[in-house]
């Protein structure tokens, strides 16, 4: 199979700011009109992604390149449906609530799909889809979610550097050094930008 193209990313990984309705967590919650984010936008935030070749997996030369350049040494794999995941009712409203970790989220979809749910620099929500082949790594710190889509289904590889620690921190955690390193890099270098701006 012939190597991927950057534009065919966005045929597993979708982005877009959501709206503030109450509605059922899993549907889309689009904007209207739709409000679309790029994967620059996405990589300012320190969200980075990928397409990956999920039916081979196990012998994907991209995906051996990444875990030897970022130090993935851990693997495991997480099944979320109600007939698969333990306490399910329970862990997926636990997903929902606002944290972080003081590590970076790697997911790696290989079956099915799911929403991860950011903050951006003004704090709304921006709604990442990943489908099947999408890889996506959350900075630590930053404030995220997670939820299915109506499907009801994700089989997600989680990678991560060394011992894995799952451990979610519900916001407010604003005086972790992860939270506090991750606005530095990412919040205020977006600001600051802004101030220039404004005095030119």
């Amino acid at each position: 199979m012939g190597s991927l193209s950057k534009d065919d990313k966005a045929e597993v990984i979708q982005a877009w700011y959501m709206d503030d309705s109450n509605e059922d967590q899993r549907l889309p919650h689009h904007r209207n009109p739709k409000e679309y984010v790029s994967f620059e936008k996405l990589d300012e935030l320190g969200v980075l992604s990928w397409r990956l070749d999920a039916d081979n997996y196990e012998t994907d030369p991209e995906l051996k390149k990444i875990r030897e350049s970022r130090g993935y040494s851990y693997v495991d794999f997480c099944e979320v449906c109600p007939e698969k995941l333990p306490n399910y009712e329970e862990k997926i409203k636990n997903f929902f609530e606002e944290h972080l970790h003081t590590d970076e989220e790697i997911r790696y979809c290989v079956a099915g799909s799911g929403y991860f749910d950011v903050r951006d620099h003004n704090e709304a929500w921006i709604r990442v889809w990943v489908k099947k082949g999408g890889m996506i790594i959350l900075p630590a710190g930053i404030y995220h979610r997670f939820t299915l889509d109506s499907d009801n289904y994700i089989k997600a590889m989680r990678l991560f550097v060394g011992d894995p620690v799952w451990t979610p921190f519900n916001r407010p955690h604003d005086d972790l050094p992860a939270r506090k390193q991750y606005v530095e890099t990412f919040l205020r270098k977006e600001s600051a930008g802004d101030v220039v701006d404004a005095a030119a």
